[in-house]
């Protein structure tokens, strides 16, 4: 018996967690990888929220908030992770195989959500890295669909490789039993890499200056409109910085579970 599963083998639900095996792994590069976990009966959650997943460490849970990137009806709960060599968690999470047991949280939550956000016609996702993940639960609910006439998801990346779940979304969906006739017409997949040569280059305050991010088949204006656009932001924390800045001043408001607005962020998340 290997180390990692010696250690997945001393876990044990509580109040506050259950006990999961992984199902899947898939390993997208030297830094990026994502997985799936049993999902308990009773496990309910939002597209879009986050719930604490973990090991345990000397004796005690070692948890962190982890966007849920599957859909809320399916079978399994997926995950999107990077690989920290010296990190607490992902330094030993990377290594975790199939049939190996993790905790996760009885409690999902987030500000990720629909309901966090005022009726409108463009929903523009905005993600950096890992910060995808809550976006691939989001755009695999119908009920997205129903509230917004176009759905953007920007994934901005470093390198070509960093680009995780690229084939299913520039297949917008295909396949999907649910959502692939509406994700058709209504989704729109922009990737971008800000190190490598790509089809689209540079951060995303780029692509809203240069208009590639309101460009065809996008249909609207070609700058941000609080009468009619939507936004959420996932990633990192100079990118959720800048664009809460810019929304602000163009007169977006922030939104939230109590009070829904123009634009979200994940509060959970942000120091």
């Amino acid at each position: 018996m290997s180390d990692r599963i010696a250690a997945s083998a001393h876990l044990a639900p509580s109040a506050s967690l259950s006990v999961e095996e992984v199902c899947s792994v898939r390993h997208w590069n030297e830094h990026l990888f994502s997985f799936s976990i049993t999902r308990p009966s009773s496990f309910r959650f939002r597209s879009g929220e986050f719930v604490m997943i973990g090991l345990p460490s000397e004796g005690r849970p070692l948890l962190r908030a982890y966007s849920i990137a599957s859909p809320s009806y399916a079978d399994e709960l997926e995950f999107l992770s990077i690989k920290v060599p010296d990190g607490p968690l992902t330094s030993r999470l990377q290594n975790i195989g199939k049939g190996d047991k993790i905790f996760l949280g009885r409690k999902p939550t987030g500000t990720l959500v629909a309901d966090a956000l005022l009726p409108g016609k463009r929903l523009f996702l905005l993600s950096t890295g890992t910060g995808l993940a809550p976006f691939l639960s989001l755009i695999r609910d119908p009920d997205i669909y129903e509230r917004f006439d176009q759905i953007l998801l920007v994934h901005c990346v470093r390198q070509v490789s960093d680009l995780a779940f690229r084939e299913l979304l520039e297949g917008q969906l295909a396949g999907d039993p649910l959502v692939q006739d509406q994700a058709l017409l209504q989704l729109h997949y922009l990737p971008t890499v800000t190190r490598e040569a790509f089809r689209n280059t540079g951060r995303i305050g780029n692509l809203i200056d240069n208009g590639i991010l309101f460009a065809h088949p996008l249909v609207g204006p070609r700058h941000f409109d609080p009468e009619s656009d939507r936004i959420m932001l996932c990633g990192s924390m100079a990118m959720i910085r800048e664009m809460q800045a810019q929304l602000i001043q163009l007169g977006f408001t922030e939104g939230s579970n109590a009070s829904p607005g123009d634009f979200v962020i994940e509060r959970a998340f942000v120091d």
